[in-house]
């Protein structure tokens, strides 16, 4: 019985510690944008251009030189 009651403080200790840190996280400002996740995956994401001036399909078909 007395194991019990070292759960249910320790579940408590542990619900109180996700309580402090939703309050914490809902002051510090980080659920106010609601609107940019909903439409980031409509963006285009940027392709990196390669370095050099040959095409990428290029640098695959040449040999590889011993």
């Amino acid at each position: 019985m007395s194991v019990l009651f070292v759960l249910v403080i320790i579940g408590i200790l542990v619900a109180s510690v996700f309580l402090i840190a939703f309050i914490w996280a809902v002051r510090s400002g980080q659920f106010d944008d609601t609107y940019t996740p909903s439409i980031r995956i409509l963006f285009d994401d940027h392709i990196s251009s390669p370095t050099t001036d040959e095409p990428q399909n290029e640098l695959k078909s040449k040999p590889k030189s011993t």
